[in-house]
């Protein structure tokens, strides 16, 4: 059995390199790691077999999407069951505009990352969506301003 990418201080760093850059030649990244393209290749496949790597994509900019306004919301439901948060979750995975829908602790059940083309969409999608599901009791919105890092791929 290998070690695990975390243990493994070569695959620890083929990560952090992928991570930056998911479309660095095999090449170029064995020459980083100090291995031959061969075992490198062996061990960038090995690591996306294992589940380690789960994909690679384009990170598209948001006006390019015509998502000009961003928002994290989070949200609170009245129902506490596995029912209500199933249903929930089936409604943000077929809302486009929920881009990241996570289910945290806390006071509430869960924070959201809503990209939309501006305030009046952003209203809509508010009422439209998130206002059409009875089982919501909180909704508190949170604007993007600005965002001096954000480290998402």
């Amino acid at each position: 059995m290998q070690p695990t990418p975390e243990k493994d201080p070569i695959s620890a760093r083929i990560l952090q390199i992928l991570a930056q850059n998911g479309r660095i030649p095999n090449q170029q990244l064995a020459a980083e790691i100090g291995l031959s393209p061969s075992a490198c290749l062996r061990r960038v496949q090995e690591l996306e077999r294992r589940g380690a790597i789960v994909g690679y994509r384009a990170v598209i900019h948001p006006a390019a999407r015509e998502a000009g306004f961003t928002a994290y919301v989070t949200v609170g439901l009245s129902r506490h069951s596995n029912e209500a948060q199933q249903s929930f979750e089936r409604a943000c995975m077929a809302a486009p505009q929920v881009r990241e829908c996570h289910n945290i602790t806390g006071s509430i059940e869960y924070l959201l990352r809503v990209e939309v083309r501006d305030l009046e969409s952003y209203r809509r999608f508010h009422t439209e969506v998130l206002g059409a599901f009875p089982q919501i009791s909180t909704i508190t919105t949170h604007v993007v301003m600005n965002s001096p890092k954000d480290d998402r791929a």
